[in-house]
């Protein structure tokens, strides 16, 4: 069987008692990057006294999850395996859905344990009202892609949440404050650990606060909805038919903002660049 375990996103007081007894009922145990699962278990065996008997390690991550998974067999989960990513909840923005697929296709059995996820904690923090949101994980990192990513996030009608890493926080600041200079954001660093901060209001407000050392740690963002109506994104006409994208993806974002078919603002960009 597999059991698939979310591990402390920082604090370890927040790993489970459940948590605990299947790691020490684990025979082989299936992470992320080994020397961080190893390091976690021995500060588990230090303040929590957990001896575990795991006969193998196996590395799993995005650069050798397909191949490492074909390599795998239906009788190696006669024994009890145990996969974590690094910290989190496996499958959200950490490799491990692969591995899901696999045991759903050959019939092997297994589950997954509730426990710590970034995003529901920096939700829960935000002081945001709305009763829904969306997860969105990482943007793209640069480029026409993230262009567009960022255009679908703005246009939310419900509140966003995004994964940023601390040498793209800047940047990130620095889109939003000139696309959506009202709305408001709310930052979240290091959440659970010794250094952890929040930070609440427009991309200016906190681009001026979060400067310095303030910016190394991992970061949460939670943007509010957009304010106009369902559907509309938070950019208008002029900024979409400012982007540098090709008109399939221009039209689906005009299409969005005027409520108007894809094929008619197609239609339009490509009659105006003849």
């Amino acid at each position: 069987m597999l059991t698939l375990l979310p591990t402390p996103i920082g604090n370890i007081e927040d790993i489970s008692l459940r948590a605990l007894r299947v790691l020490e009922e684990a025979e082989i145990l299936l992470c992320e990057d080994t020397r961080v699962t190893k390091r976690l278990l021995h500060l588990l065996s230090e303040r929590h006294g957990l001896k575990h008997r795991i006969e193998r390690f196996v590395s799993i991550h995005s650069h050798n999850e397909a191949e490492t998974i074909r390599s795998f067999s239906v009788d190696m989960f006669e024994k009890n395996v145990v996969y974590v990513s690094d910290a989190g909840m496996p499958c959200i923005s950490d490799p491990g859905a692969l591995l899901v697929a696999w045991c759903q296709e050959h019939g092997v059995d297994y589950t997954v344990l509730p426990g710590p996820s970034a995003f529901a904690t920096a939700y829960a923090a935000s002081g945001f009202a709305n009763p829904r949101f969306l997860f969105y994980g990482f943007l793209p990192h640069k480029g026409k892609a993230r262009e567009e990513a960022l255009a679908e996030v703005l246009g939310s009608r419900y509140p966003v949440v995004l994964y940023e890493a601390p040498h793209r926080l800047e940047k990130l600041l620095e889109e939003l404050e000139r696309h959506v200079p009202e709305r408001t954001v709310f930052a979240a660093k290091e959440l659970s650990k010794r250094h952890e901060r929040f930070f609440k209001g427009t991309p200016s407000e906190l681009k001026e606060t979060i400067t310095g050392t303030l910016l190394k740690g991992e970061w949460v963002i939670v943007l509010d909805a957009s304010p106009q109506r369902a559907g509309v994104p938070g950019m208008d006409v002029a900024q979409i038919e400012a982007l540098e994208l090709p008109p399939k993806q221009k039209a689906k974002l005009l299409a969005k903002a005027t409520g108007r078919s894809v094929k008619e603002c197609y239609e339009e960009l490509v009659n105006r660049e003849r």
